[in-house]
């Protein structure tokens, strides 16, 4: 019997902590990323509120 108290603990500790992941994933807020024309994200809050970070650049494949 100790085999399956064994296999029924983990089976239940490892849905609880699949149940929590998923519930942490769930309360996350998303980042406007290129929200309102900018190519980053702009600080919100903080000494460098208003300033724009991480501007995404892209290099041109038209060559001709």
């Amino acid at each position: 019997m100790a085999r399956f108290t064994h296999l029924l603990s983990s089976f239940a500790k490892n849905k609880e902590y699949e149940r929590r992941n998923k519930l942490l994933d769930s309360s996350r807020r998303e980042v406007n990323i290129n929200g309102k024309g900018t190519s980053g994200y702009t600080v919100k809050e903080g000494v460098n509120k208003g300033r724009v970070l991480a501007h995404n650049s892209t290099k041109s494949t038209n060559n001709w």
